[in-house]
């Protein structure tokens, strides 16, 4: 099986999705399941990961709906309120849903950085491990020391670093991402998702190769069996069409084995989330 391991579907309005700011005219129109299945299909994948894009329980319904109804949406993660007192019921609630794989919290947009160290939320992500479930990180490279403390602290939860952590790929910066993504892959609870790359970039002037120092990293820090492709889709498309966005991990991934290839392409996503064939 062959996944897009992050991708975001929505029915826009300016109220709910505040991030998507001016300049992201693009985004700001609905993108839904029937209009990712001729990519998915166009470029040989054969179901996605729908990953939650507002921090709203309301949100997580609507994503388990649409997998209900779309055969190809192989998971689901959403977003429950790790800091509330309630968020045993929340989980419940939603873990009776076989296609509730994994909880998103937008980390990135906290103005505390070291709000995973909250001792609420440590709490909720505590509780993930009793329902079954994954967590996505979703952090700025300025993150990373504190997504390895936390991650540390719960040694048998499953993480997967989202968007590589946005590394500064416009400004051709490596340091200090590349040493704190080297300390994060020692730990072995924690894959990777290559996604998110192209909109860390020049949205208007990319090029291949501006990606490969950035992919030698993280390919030589957690290995090919802890990478999966997420297209990041339709954010990409700020920067890039979706095939765009395949092909230029495609062209990367050319070189490993096909066992290697298969582990980006699907089986590690399909492992992590517990997808079925």
């Amino acid at each position: 099986m062959k996944l897009d391991a992050h991708q975001h579907f929505w029915q826009y309005n300016p109220e709910e999705y505040g991030w998507i700011g001016p300049d992201m005219a693009v985004l700001k129109q609905d993108r839904l399941p029937e209009d990712l299945l001729p990519l998915l299909q166009s470029a040989g994948l054969d179901g996605s990961i729908a990953v939650q894009a507002r921090q709203s329980l309301a949100e997580t319904a609507w994503l388990l709906e649409l997998a209900d109804r779309y055969p190809f949406i192989k998971g689901v993660v959403g977003w429950v309120d790790l800091c509330s007192p309630q968020v045993d019921q929340q989980l419940e609630q939603f873990s009776t849903h076989p296609k509730f794989r994994g909880v998103r919290h937008v980390v990135q947009d906290e103005p505390d950085d070291r709000f995973m160290l909250r001792e609420d939320f440590l709490r909720g992500l505590g509780r993930l491990r009793r329902f079954g479930l994954t967590y996505d990180i979703l952090i700025f490279p300025r993150h990373l020391p504190v997504a390895i403390e936390v991650v540390k602290k719960f040694p048998d939860q499953p993480f997967v670093l989202d968007h590589i952590a946005k590394p500064y790929i416009k400004d051709g910066r490596l340091s200090p991402w590349d040493a704190d993504i080297r300390r994060l892959a020692e730990l072995p609870n924690v894959v990777c998702k290559v996604s998110g790359m192209v909109t860390e970039a020049d949205w208007q002037d990319w090029q291949a190769d501006d990606f490969y120092p950035y992919l030698d990293v993280v390919f030589d820090a957690f290995g090919p069996e802890r990478l999966m492709f997420g297209s990041d889709w339709p954010v990409c498309t700020l920067a890039g069409s979706y095939r765009q966005v395949v092909d230029l991990l495609a062209g990367y991934t050319a070189r490993l084995s096909p066992a290697e290839q298969a582990a980006v392409w699907g089986q590690t996503a399909q492992k992590f989330y517990g997808v079925d064939e």
